[in-house]
């Protein structure tokens, strides 16, 4: 499967909106493709260079398909997109076009079915609904309704101050059960430097 990628400062998780500047040509040019197609894109965490200019080489190899869900040209005379998240891929192999737009060869990865939310999942579940009060979540319209484990386990990862790295190990992990212990242990840690 082929799929334009878009390195990012970010990782996007499935179910999760992000809003996007678009003003490079190679990007208007793979947003136009993708809005006649009705296909999606690539988000992939970048490690290494900058969003702008060149092709970056140094990004991650799993990433997040983005589907286009709004746009509009913005004050600023750019284009403004909302993308939500879609499936979660590997990146096998990846050419640079002439354009400096990269195209990737990749698959997949298995999504579990959705489970239900556990006891033990409250206390993020509360976390979760707190983080809803955030005027810049609220601005991403989201919803934070957690329809299961997964869907609790992609917007806390998401939304949480963790590093990139983290968040891109919390993205390869295919058991939400797994991802939200991950979570619950960043936490832990995160409170353990507030508190030390």
């Amino acid at each position: 499967m082929s799929l334009a990628l878009f390195p990012l400062n970010t990782v996007l998780f499935p179910g999760c909106t992000l809003d996007l500047q678009i003003f490079e040509a190679r990007y208007l040019d793979m947003i136009g493709r993708c809005m006649k197609q009705g296909s999606g894109f690539g988000v992939v965490c970048l490690l290494d260079g900058d969003e702008m200019g060149i092709a970056p080489e140094g990004y991650a190899l799993v990433g997040c398909e983005a589907r286009i869900i709004d746009f509009k040209q913005q004050d600023n005379g750019l284009l403004g997109i909302r993308v939500m998240g879609g499936r979660r891929f590997r990146v096998l192999s990846a050419q640079v076009q002439r354009d400096q737009l990269t195209v990737a060869d990749v698959e997949w990865l298995q999504e579990l079915p959705e489970q239900p939310l556990q006891d033990e999942d409250a206390d993020l579940m509360a976390l979760l609904k707190a983080l809803a009060e955030h005027p810049m979540v609220e601005a991403l319209d989201m919803g934070t309704d957690a329809a299961g484990q997964q869907s609790l386990a992609n917007q806390l990862a998401y939304l949480l101050p963790f590093t990139e790295l983290d968040k891109i190990d919390l993205l390869q992990l295919d058991d939400p059960q797994q991802r939200l212990d991950a979570i619950q242990a960043l936490l832990d840690e995160l409170q353990g430097e507030l508190f030390a």
